[in-house]
């Protein structure tokens, strides 16, 4: 995924009302930017490192630039959390992740019961119904999700199961927006009823594919695959 347009540089002064972050331009000027993350974003917050920011023609919009990414220990961290859907449709289609490769139709924002799924793909012989999720909390080595209780992502795990239930494949997504980890796990401490929630849906056949992203100030792109730890 490239992006559309050069990035502005700046640095971090804070993040506030989860939403928002006020970031210093190198011009000096000072700008309040729309934060995509409501997590708590712990491991990924330092005043004063440096972030790049897009900015946002729009009228209807308060907020002019969108926070797109921060430089952690030396390395970028994507905080974008819509990005992560975007390749992953885009994934999907091209067929680079090797265990989604071969669909013939690709959908995105499909429901299923109650909930909707981030990617919809099918061919001749599956359905799948796939949901992407945002990772960008480290702690030593691991990429942990969530950083905060998601009742809402909980809500995902049980209808994955349903899916499933019904002889559909159900997969999990995890786009891991930081290079400075190699294994991903539930974050037990933070959401323990999600991270039993997941062990359950790994017993009923729910698929779990961690992707490692390369973050840049041009592009972001999938490159590995983590081991993944209950």
């Amino acid at each position: 995924m490239e992006f559309p347009e050069k990035l502005i540089h700046g640095r971090l002064i804070k993040r506030y009302k989860r939403f928002l972050a006020d970031v210093l331009l190198d011009d000096n000027t000072e700008v309040t930017a729309h934060c995509t993350n409501s997590g708590t974003m712990k491991s990924c917050l330092e005043e004063g490192a440096e972030v790049y920011l897009t900015p946002v023609n729009d009228p209807k919009r308060k907020t002019k630039f969108t926070w797109e990414m921060i430089k952690i220990n030396g390395s970028w961290v994507g905080i974008n959390t819509g990005n992560p859907n975007k390749l992953a449709f885009d994934a999907v289609v091209a067929g680079t992740i090797s265990e989604l490769a071969g669909y013939t139709f690709v959908k995105r924002e499909v429901k299923f019961g109650d909930s909707r799924f981030d990617v919809f793909a099918e061919n001749e012989t599956e359905k799948c119904f796939i949901e992407v999720k945002n990772v960008s909390l480290k702690e030593g080595h691991y990429a942990l999700f969530p950083d905060a209780v998601t009742t809402r992502g909980q809500k995902h795990l049980r209808t994955l199961m349903e899916v499933k239930a019904k002889g559909i494949r159900a997969v999990m997504l995890y786009v891991i927006q930081r290079e400075d980890v190699d294994v991903f796990a539930p974050a037990k401490e933070i959401d323990p009823q999600y991270a039993q929630l997941l062990k359950q849906a790994v017993k009923a056949g729910v698929e779990v594919i961690p992707m490692q992203a390369k973050v840049t100030p041009h592009k972001i792109e999938l490159v590995k695959k983590l081991p993944f730890e209950m």
